[in-house]
C-alpha cells in the first residue's frame, strides 16, 4: 500500500529516503486524482524495495504541496535524495509513471 506522507514523515520518509521517492498530490474531490490513485497503489506494491511509492493529500497537508509548487492536482513528483527529478502533472497512464520509476532508479 502506498505510503501516506504528512507534515510529520515527509522529511524522514521522502526527503532523507535512499530510494528513488514517488510522491502523488491528491485531494478527495479531485476526479482525475481518483483514476490514477489505483496506479499508484499497484506501483507501491510493483516497486516495493525498490522505490518509496506514497500519497500527500493537499487538503490536509497543504505545506508540503507549496514546498513543491503545486498548483494543479493530481501532481506526481519524483524526489532522488530529496531533490526534484521529475514531475507529472494531471491524470497519466501507469506505464508513463512506471517510465519514470524506471529511469530515475
Amino acid at each position: 500500500m502506498a505510503l501516506e506522507f504528512t507534515e510529520e514523515n515527509f522529511e524522514s520518509t521522502a526527503l532523507k529516503s535512499d530510494k528513488l521517492v514517488m510522491v502523488d498530490f491528491w485531494a478527495e474531490w479531485c476526479g482525475p486524482c481518483r483514476m490514477v490513485g489505483p496506479h499508484v497503489e499497484e506501483l507501491s506494491k510493483e516497486y516495493e524495495g525498490k522505490a518509496v511509492v506514497g500519497k500527500v493529500n493537499v487538503d490536509l497537508h497543504g505545506g508540503i504541496a507549496a514546498q513543491f509548487g503545486v498548483r494543479n492536482i493530481p501532481t506526481i513528483v519524483f524526489l532522488k535524495n530529496g531533490e526534484l527529478v521529475d514531475k507529472v502533472v494531471g491524470a497519466v497512464p501507469k506505464d508513463q509513471l512506471a517510465d519514470k520509476l524506471d529511469a530515475h532508479i
